[in-house]
């Protein structure tokens, strides 16, 4: 009998769940419109459920060309540490490497939250900045709400 936790895999989450999620593992919220477009830009959205409740999500961002970007890796605090961190980015990555074609090479992005970075690093992310590339930089733009 094996331990492994049974979930299903969906590629849908609604933009109610998906701030549910951001506001459990205490990330910054947006409005839900934003959500909403968001995830209607998402190229490919992973989401695990159990009960039919999402315990752990991942998006996939890709311009079609060579750049990619995982964004919003996120499981429930009452399930990590039991390997659905790794079957989310092992799921991920499949979704990539399905789409090269023969001579393809494509990049693919992320940011770890801090102290993940070694989580990271089991699937072939390198850390920057490193002797061959700079530090990896972002910013955030918003305007008040009136």
């Amino acid at each position: 009998m094996s331990n492994k936790m049974e979930y299903e895999i969906a590629d849908k989450i609604t933009p109610q769940e998906y701030l549910e999620m951001r506001t459990i593992v205490g990330w910054k919220l947006f409005p839900l419109e934003q959500a909403k477009d968001g995830l209607e830009h998402t190229t490919h959205i992973v989401c695990f459920r159990k009960d039919k409740k999402p315990i752990a999500v991942a998006r996939v961002l890709w311009d079609h060309g060579y750049v990619v970007y995982i964004a919003d890796v996120i499981v429930h605090p009452d399930f990590q540490g039991q390997g659905i961190g790794r079957d989310l980015m092992n799921h991920a990555l499949d979704y990539i490497k399905s789409k090269l074609k023969p001579g393809w090479r494509i990049m693919v992005n992320l940011q770890a939250a801090k102290g993940k970075e070694g989580f990271y690093k089991k699937f072939g992310f390198i850390e920057r900045p490193n002797p061959d590339f700079g530090p990896g930089m972002h910013q955030w733009l918003e305007i008040e709400q009136q």
